[in-house]
């Protein structure tokens, strides 16, 4: 029996916001590990890591690792496993969830005529790790992750994956990102709503209240 309406959420910008630029938590992770962190390093890593990112290649995280110990100043032997550990854990401790969003997931997941996923890009294990850290896995039905379906939400993969996990009447979809989350979830039939991470993202979260 198909459900009234699925309401999708983004991850990463929309439920867990982080309270410093991710460049500088990337900072604060080399560090541990290497002298002194700069520029050359955050660009090295940046390029490989969406490189293998946007190719779905296994491990983007590692592969940004690598990229900066071959640079040419980097003398110290870095242990990818380890410094990608490092990275998570930064990233972790530096992400919060707003109370807006706790209070709009709790007030939708008593609405019988609403069943509530999450739709985001990533690297499956992590994401849904990151969901545990932040205690957020019980308020859904279905966690769709790019990694996993083969293909990011800009190609549509992840939207359909929830069409066929999810029968409802209707789709809606809520995220910071307007390419993945706005133009992504509209061509793939969704109802998209746009959240922009500042003043209007809790007045946003109480306005999807009322709407459902």
């Amino acid at each position: 029996m198909a459900t009234d309406t699925v309401v999708c959420f983004d991850l990463d910008g929309t439920l867990v916001h982080f309270d410093r630029a991710y460049d500088r938590i990337l900072t604060e992770a080399f560090d541990q590990h290497l002298d002194g962190t700069d520029d050359v390093h955050l660009d090295a890593y940046d390029e490989a890591f969406f490189a293998a990112f946007d190719a779905l290649e296994a491990d983007p995280y590692a592969a940004g690792v690598s990229a900066v110990a071959d640079q040419p100043d980097v003398e110290t032997a870095l242990d990818r496993d380890e410094v990608v550990a490092t990275i998570r854990e930064a990233e972790f401790a530096a992400a919060s969830v707003p109370d807006a969003a706790r209070e709009c997931l709790d007030e939708l997941t008593a609405d019988d005529h609403t069943t509530l996923a999450v739709v985001t890009d990533g690297v499956g294990e992590w994401q849904r790790a990151k969901l545990d850290h932040h205690e957020l896995t019980d308020y859904f039905d279905e966690v769709v992750v790019s990694y996993d379906v083969g293909g990011h939400k800009t190609d549509g993969a992840p939207y359909e994956a929830i069409r066929d996990r999810l029968d409802a009447d209707e789709y809606v979809m809520v995220g910071d990102d307007y390419g993945s989350d706005v133009e992504g979830a509209r061509a793939a039939g969704f109802v998209p709503i746009h959240y922009e991470n500042g003043d209007d993202g809790p007045e946003l979260f109480a306005t999807l209240r009322a709407m459902m």
